[in-house]
């Protein structure tokens, strides 16, 4: 037993420095990605702001851009899961759905991704990153010949090192993986993805800084006594991420009725409805984090809300069209904006301190990012570290959760999750693959909860290999009871995966 101890020490930190490597390489990936993205869209700017003078310029930047959309749009064609945001296709890894080569992703989202988001299209680096970081973990468990298990630990650990360092956030990256995207709370995979996220943040912090991406001054608590305003813009933003979340989902039909252009060349619309829009507000376009930096000096209500209707209908054309980006960014900027508005038109009917409106553009973008992506606790770590304080949890808290309530009541679902759902994908019915691992915690109220093991009607050929409770490892019979808090080791065939994902998750649904 003691031998069997020794070994599994010695295996968990062979992981925990691959985890390491992996930090390591996705933060020069994507710190090299970030910084190629603002080169590339300040070059854009200057070439606007030339053609101020030299009209004919702007002929020449019109071609560019196409021609920027055709390639991107081109390189998708050829592998169409390096399009979008590229969080879905995480997902679906990290379930057994989806099977990809790491490498021809890689190139094409990082090529495509500096082409489409430097651009100045409303889209956002850090979906791109984050799968740049989940291609950069395969590539490495390749490299060192990973078990199964350990190649889906290192992929997680990539996609949240690949937000740590689009964000210099690396609690908030290891806190989206693992709330969002993993929804596994196994040691194994937080420890990894926090060290490997840890390491990324340093290696970008040495490329950047250590200035908070998002370094918003303020200098006053919310009052207690207001409080009561934090519910109103939870609900209001919740009603919005509703919006946002149908628009987005629905708006591909739209793309799909346009009979003289083939799926890979839709970026060629928002390509020509940015022109203009480069052309004369040139400080209003891209992901949208010096708009929300200079938010605070836009006090008239009125073209707040012409920003932001700016913002929602192009972020959404720019997303649907496929090309190379997200969305992460886009959502916290038009929270932001949100904010801006329900703040001075509070202050304008006298029932708000003018000074307090910047706490409510820090709330509001986690209260929109919580509604839209499902993910309060996420929300509230990464918009904690993006600002750079800590001062904000318990409002930030209350407004991401009235958000999320509403949103929930309006039907809501998770956007990411959504988006992975519309995608095709292939499960094979034929048991004739290796065995493999599925890690699976039970939360309380889980119908897996205070059943004896011989009691739950388990896949095909699924065996409960061990139980994880507390510091035990049990080796369970068939009259061993599950516990909530319980962490099992379930061995699987590896081409049932992802069938195998959805029942379990479908015994996790609370009992009745």
């Amino acid at each position: 037993m003691e031998s069997e101890d020794r070994q599994t020490r010695k295996s968990n930190l062979r992981l925990l420095f691959e985890a390491l490597v992996v930090g390591l390489v996705a933060g020069i990936v994507v710190g090299s990605f970030r910084w190629l993205i603002g080169q590339t869209l300040a070059m854009w700017q200057k070439g606007y702001q030339a053609a101020h003078a030299n009209p004919l310029l702007l002929w020449l930047l019109a071609g560019g851009v196409l021609a920027s959309v055709i390639v991107a749009g081109f390189l998708v064609k050829q592998q169409p899961h390096a399009g979008g945001s590229g969080i879905p296709e995480v997902e679906l890894q990290l379930q057994g759905k989806l099977q990809l080569a790491w490498w021809p992703i890689f190139w094409r989202k990082f090529v495509g991704g500096v082409l489409s988001i430097g651009s100045g299209l409303f889209l956002g680096r850090e979906g791109p990153s984050i799968q740049l970081g989940s291609t950069v973990g395969q590539g490495v468990a390749q490299g060192f010949k990973a078990s199964k298990s350990d190649s889906r630990v290192l992929l997680a650990t990539g996609a949240a090192s690949g937000l740590s360092a689009a964000f210099g956030a690396p609690l908030g990256g290891a806190m989206f993986i693992v709330e969002e995207v993993f929804h596994n709370f196994s040691p194994r995979v937080w420890l990894n993805a926090l060290a490997g996220a840890i390491m990324a943040n340093f290696v970008v912090s040495n490329i950047f800084g250590q200035t908070p991406v998002l370094a918003i001054d303020y200098k006053h608590s919310f009052p207690i006594l207001q409080y009561w305003q934090l519910l109103l813009l939870g609900a209001f933003l919740g009603l919005i991420g509703r919006f946002y979340q149908w628009g987005l989902l629905n708006f591909s039909h739209v793309y799909q009725k346009i009979p003289v252009l083939p799926r890979w060349l839709h970026g060629i619309i928002p390509a020509l409805i940015l022109v203009p829009v480069m052309y004369y507000l040139p400080g209003y376009v891209g992901g949208g984090n010096n708009l929300i930096l200079s938010l605070n000096q836009i006090h008239a209500v009125n073209i707040l809300v012409l920003i932001f209707l700016l913002r929602i209908s192009f972020s959404i054309v720019s997303y649907d069209s496929g090309l190379p980006g997200g969305i992460f960014l886009p959502i916290l900027t038009m929270g932001a904006l949100l904010g801006e508005v329900y703040g001075q038109f509070m202050v304008d009917l006298g029932l708000l301190d003018q000074k307090l409106v910047v706490n409510l553009i820090i709330f509001s973008m986690a209260g929109l990012f919580s509604a839209i992506v499902r993910s309060p606790f996420t929300a509230i770590m990464l918009i904690a570290e993006m600002v750079g304080s800590l001062l904000h949890l318990m409002p930030l808290a209350v407004v991401s959760v009235a958000a999320y309530v509403v949103n929930e009541l309006l039907g809501g679902v998770p956007i990411y999750e959504s988006l992975a759902g519309r995608m095709q994908t292939k499960e094979d019915n034929d048991y004739v693959g290796e065995a493999d691992q599925l890690t699976v915690s039970i939360y309380e109220g889980s119908q897996l909860a205070d059943h004896q093991v011989k009691e739950i009607a388990w896949p095909d050929r699924t065996l409960v290999r061990v139980i994880h409770r507390g510091q035990k490892d049990i080796i369970p019979d068939g009259n061993i009871k599950l516990l909530a808090g319980d962490l099992l080791v379930l061995e699987i065939d590896e081409n049932q995966r992802g069938l195998v994902y959805d029942k379990i998750a479908s015994l996790q649904e609370a009992k009745e």
